[in-house]
């Protein structure tokens, strides 16, 4: 099978409970917009006492720049074998009992959801800490590839930044809004 007809076999997936297999773990890419109510009732179960659910989705101003959209590419058989090591990991690693991943290829229009995590647990604590683990080593690690569309200048293929860097960006500066939002702070 070409790379064309693979991804067109995963990209025509939708994350629903109906087609995917009857297990509790899950790691999918599709083209598709991600179904979270399919995705949260994956993860719970009667012995989960909490659920963490992250979405990333396409924001409309990057360091002061205007985004029109973005499009992610991936190596599909790479990131979803990568994707179940880092599922696998994070169910031996915390207390966790359940794990969900699903990102998107494609166009990814603002505001839209382009990467779900949900992960389920009998506590909290576990279900954080493990759910932003895998966001961040995802981002790290699975071959998926962001190209941001700016409305002022050519498109740029994104790298992730450390999550270190990421984590110390603190709040946004109001350089990063439009001025319309800024007159009304």
């Amino acid at each position: 099978m070409n790379e064309v007809h693979r991804l067109e076999a995963y990209a025509t997936r939708k994350p629903t409970l109906q087609n995917i297999q009857e297990t509790k773990q899950l790691h999918l890419i599709t083209k598709e917009p991600i179904d979270t109510n399919d995705l949260l009732k994956r993860v719970s179960d009667p012995h989960c006492g909490a659920t963490v659910l992250f979405l990333g989705s396409t924001r409309q101003w990057t360091k002061g720049r205007e985004t029109k959209w973005l499009e992610y590419d991936g190596y599909i058989e790479m990131a979803l074998a990568e994707m179940k090591r880092l599922e696998e990991e994070a169910l031996a690693t915390w207390p966790i009992r359940n794990v969900a991943m699903v990102h998107r290829l494609g166009r990814i229009e603002i505001g839209e959801t382009s990467v779900a995590v949900a992960v389920g647990s009998p506590h909290r604590g576990a279900a954080f800490t493990a759910g932003k683990w895998l966001i961040d080593e995802l981002k790290k690690q699975v071959p998926i590839w962001k190209k941001e569309i700016f409305a002022d200048s050519d498109p740029e293929w994104v790298h992730n930044p450390p999550v270190a860097d990421v984590d110390s960006e603190g709040p946004p500066s109001t350089s990063q809004h439009p001025p319309s939002l800024d007159s009304n702070r």
